[in-house]
């Protein structure tokens, strides 16, 4: 039987089917990629489900849209314990140890990072319309996903943190920006991130170079590399200097459209 490959994700499925099973991305659209080789992310239709090991995940709504996942049994995932929206009282949690101690708080990460247990069900979304963006991480990828951008990850994958010196938290200079580093190993994983506005992914060659304001970066793969540039302005005697994310490839970037300050950065 011929399978039906997902543009998203390269997930594999069945004739007829009007959404990936791995992804949830209508397979009834063709891609939207702009003439500079930027690509929509889907936007994902209410109630679509797709599924990870045991495990189910539906999106409820498109404004604000919430992921709502039915734990199976022996599955865990793990996320900010603000984004939960609610659970079962019969599905356990408890906190995951990160690591960091003081240098998480410096640099704004989150200081408790929740595990939920299966079976059950729990639902999470942000207080802010955007974008629900889905990332199936085969085993041996490594992702990175600015601070507090991840909505829920599958207990499949491992979680860290870095940082990038000079790029700032905010939109002007700072000392450094970090970001949630995410991996797998022999098993896959999903990954499920927010994003503010609309969503672009644009895969950059070897050695091919963007430049991106920090605001608007989402994720990239571990191997594009990403350095502070700052970049003079001069305006009559007065000198001032903006900073940009050197993304250099090869690997994906995303961005998104709209960046909201939020407290806790």
């Amino acid at each position: 039987m011929d399978r039906i490959e997902c543009q998203w994700c390269r997930g594999q499925n069945p004739p007829g089917t009007t959404s990936c099973l791995t992804c949830g991305a209508p397979q009834d659209e063709r891609n939207k990629v702009s003439d500079s080789g930027w690509r929509e992310a889907p936007r994902l239709r209410d109630m679509t489900e797709f599924r990870f090991s045991n495990s189910t995940c539906q999106v409820e709504g498109e404004l604000v849209p919430v992921a709502e996942i039915n734990l199976g049994h022996g599955d865990a995932v793990f996320f900010e314990h603000h984004v939960m929206l609610w659970k079962d009282e019969s599905a356990p949690i408890s906190a995951l140890n990160t690591g960091g101690g003081m240098r998480r708080s410096f640099g704004g990460m989150p200081h408790i990072v929740t595990v939920g247990q299966g079976p059950g069900r729990i639902a999470f979304s942000k207080d802010s319309p955007g974008e629900l963006v889905v990332l199936p991480l085969h085993p041996g990828m490594e992702l990175d996903v600015r601070e507090h951008a991840f909505l829920v990850a599958s207990g499949s994958i491992s979680y860290s943190f870095v940082r990038i010196k000079g790029l700032a938290n905010v939109l002007h200079g700072g000392s450094g920006m970090y970001m949630d580093r995410f991996i797998t190993a022999g098993q896959p994983g999903l990954l499920l991130l927010h994003g503010y506005g609309n969503v672009f992914e644009r895969v950059l060659q070897p050695g091919e170079k963007i430049l991106v304001e920090p605001g608007a970066y989402l994720y990239k793969d571990s191997t594009v590399g990403m350095a502070a540039v700052k970049t003079p302005l001069k305006t009559g005697l007065l000198s001032r200097g903006m900073y940009l994310a050197e993304m250099t490839g090869p690997g994906r970037v995303g961005i998104q459209s709209m960046y909201v300050h939020n407290n806790s950065e």
